[in-house]
């Protein structure tokens, strides 16, 4: 950045040359419509997870006892409650640093 401002000083003592030293403009954060899309997002991916659970609850109660159907329902629980919290948990994070900013 220093050198930008020697090159300007020599620039501006030569009398043939005109420096426009308006700065660049910047656009304005939208965080807005951001928010709204991953609310949405994470609103989905909640629901998907609370239907798994829904429908890996359902399997384990109609397993009638089979060891393999229900090791299947149970892992399938975790990881959508696994999956919940981390939807959560990325909620949660992508609000406070959009709150934040």
């Amino acid at each position: 950045m220093h050198y930008i401002h020697i090159l300007q000083k020599f620039a501006a003592d030569s009398p043939n040359v005109d420096i426009d030293v308006t700065p660049l403009p910047q656009p304005a954060p939208n965080d807005a419509s951001i928010s709204v899309i991953l609310s949405i997002l994470f609103g989905v991916m909640a629901s998907v997870a609370l239907l798994i659970i829904v429908i890996a609850g359902l399997r384990y109660i109609l397993s009638n006892g089979d060891p393999g159907a229900m090791a299947k329902a149970k892992g399938a629980i975790i990881y959508a409650v696994v999956g919940l919290l981390i939807s959560m948990s990325g909620f949660g994070i992508v609000t406070f640093v959009l709150k934040g900013l």
